[in-house]
């Protein structure tokens, strides 16, 4: 189900207050599957687990384990920031968009730069019906987040004529998208995220239409911390001290399928990988 919240005030993503929600529908959700006594072989619940079983992450950057695997990708809010024409602005159909290095801004806008240490994320989309070992080829993802000051382009104050760290890719035959942007900051009330959108073509994401899945991608927090420390992530550094994966409005119900595997260093720049199964 794909949701989207308010943002009459023009502010951040701002945790619970816009992702209880959607955090709540996936409790009860869980909380219906428990009640059932009869098992479901091969089943599992939105957060990768066998109904009633805890969820939680460990919190490390390693890959997710085989039962999580063939799972669908949990079901995410998309904020209140998504510019893809559900809250406002629509940079979907702007010529551009289709693009693999988002750190600039494309098209009419401003013309800016997003600063921040260089990440390269790569996700593979499979097909969890088919137990996550069939790529999906000619799938599309739209891929956003904020800068390394924790705003949103299109939507935050100073950079509402910004439209870098969006872009769509297509899928490859090994199910495959690259995007070259920045790591993101830390802004109060949740944890250093990404999010994204599937669709079930090129024509689809580029149209808005035929939206199949909407996540979120966390980070782990040792990468987090290195990174933090560099210049530039001052603010993430005081946001970060009172968070954790198990306490953020998102992740706090189970992140195992949403945590990146990271390789890298500040100096050379990261590169985070995340199987997405839909």
């Amino acid at each position: 189900m794909h949701r989207h919240h308010g943002d009459e005030d023009h502010e951040h993503d701002r945790g619970l207050s816009y992702d209880l929600p959607v955090l709540a529908r996936r409790r009860m959700i869980r909380l219906m599957a428990g009640a059932s006594l009869v098992p479901l072989v091969g089943c599992t619940s939105e957060d990768g687990t066998s109904p009633g079983a805890s969820s939680k992450g460990s919190g490390t950057s390693a890959s997710p384990s085989s039962s999580a695997e063939c799972a669908t990708i949990p079901d995410e809010t998309a904020g209140p920031f998504p510019g893809d024409g559900s809250n406002g602005v629509n940079v979907l159909k702007e010529s551009g968009v289709v693009r693999s290095d988002i750190t600039a801004s494309f098209g009419d806008s401003a013309g800016g730069t997003a600063e921040g240490v260089p990440l390269t994320l790569t996700l593979t989309v499979v097909d969890a019906a088919s137990g996550c070992g069939t790529p999906k080829k000619g799938a599309a993802v739209y891929l956003w987040h904020c800068d390394r000051d924790g705003n949103y382009s299109l939507y935050s104050e100073g950079v509402t004529e910004e439209n870098y760290l969006r872009g769509v890719q297509e899928t490859d035959d090994e199910g495959r998208v690259t995007f070259r942007t920045v790591f993101p900051g830390c802004y109060a009330g949740r944890w250093p995220h990404i999010h994204f959108e599937v669709y079930g073509s090129l024509a689809d994401a580029t149209a808005a239409t035929s939206l199949t899945n909407t996540s979120q991608l966390a980070f782990p927090k040792d990468v987090c911390d290195t990174v933090y420390a560099s210049d530039g992530y001052d603010a993430s550094v005081r946001n970060l001290s009172g968070l954790s994966l198990e306490s953020d409005g998102i992740f706090s119900d189970g992140y195992d399928q949403q945590l990146a595997t990271m390789t890298g260093g500040v100096a050379e720049g990261y590169t985070a990988t995340l199987t997405v199964p839909v």
